[in-house]
């Protein structure tokens, strides 16, 4: 039955990607296809706007730099913090769908994608006691001649940073993200994905702002039978 959803996963996938292409990053392709070799990344490895060989920099840990951009700025991150900034490098380098959420002035950008409360909750958590000099990741470095970036401000903790899960994930990387009021028709950059994007690129949600009660229900009543789905198949594995 997992497999039913996986495929169907791929269909989206497959119809989303024709419509929106990749973002025009210096890392991105310019359609999205198959990448059956990543070293991580592997949620879009059915259809990915990244090449197998950029994730390479993300396999090991801890993640030094990824591009010219350095993750220990202010020292290494932990393990669960730096596996929430994968999470976010992977959808913006590799997701076939972020495209649907192109920057309308720059198109190697994304602008307000819907994040789940409950992730950015969750992110904070596990960031707060590493420490970080910037409050901006796009904006708040200073960067040298091979564009490589170097801290402006003394580290501090996220924790200081930020006040809260809903400020980091509204400020850390810019204006690329927002937090949902929905708990469904949100991003959590892992398999329940595949339920939201349904109904987030539907053309009922393209035409409004915000999402209908009913389109919240019926994302809610697929997304439970998704975790069912889930559970059945661990079951049957274990």
């Amino acid at each position: 039955m997992l497999r039913f959803a996986i495929t169907l996963f791929a269909v989206i996938t497959s119809s989303t990607c024709q419509k929106n292409g990749c973002l025009e990053g210096d890392t991105h392709k310019a359609n999205p296809s198959p990448e059956p070799d990543m070293h991580e990344c592997t949620l879009y490895s059915e259809s990915s706007c990244c090449y197998a060989n950029f994730t390479e920099q993300l396999a090991h840990s801890p993640v030094i730099k990824v591009s010219n951009s350095y993750w220990n700025r202010c020292g290494q991150l932990s393990k669960s913090c730096e596996d929430f900034t994968k999470r976010i490098e992977c959808f913006y380098r590799c997701s076939p769908h972020a495209a649907h959420w192109i920057h309308p002035k720059h198109t190697d950008a994304i602008q307000s994608v819907p994040l789940c409360q409950s992730f950015c909750d969750d992110w904070y958590e596990a960031c707060q006691d590493d420490s970080t000099c910037a409050y901006n990741w796009l904006m708040d470095w200073e960067q040298d001649g091979s564009g490589e970036n170097h801290c402006k401000r003394e580290c501090r903790p996220y924790r200081e940073m930020y006040a809260n899960g809903t400020d980091m994930c509204q400020n850390m990387w810019g204006e690329s993200f927002k937090v949902s009021e929905s708990s469904c028709l949100c991003l959590q950059m892992n398999k329940k994905d595949m339920v939201a994007i349904k109904h987030l690129l539907s053309e009922s949600s393209e035409e409004s702002s915000s999402m209908s009660s009913s389109e919240e229900h019926a994302c809610q009543k697929r997304l439970l039978k998704f975790e069912a789905l889930q559970q059945e198949e661990g079951k049957g594995t274990r």
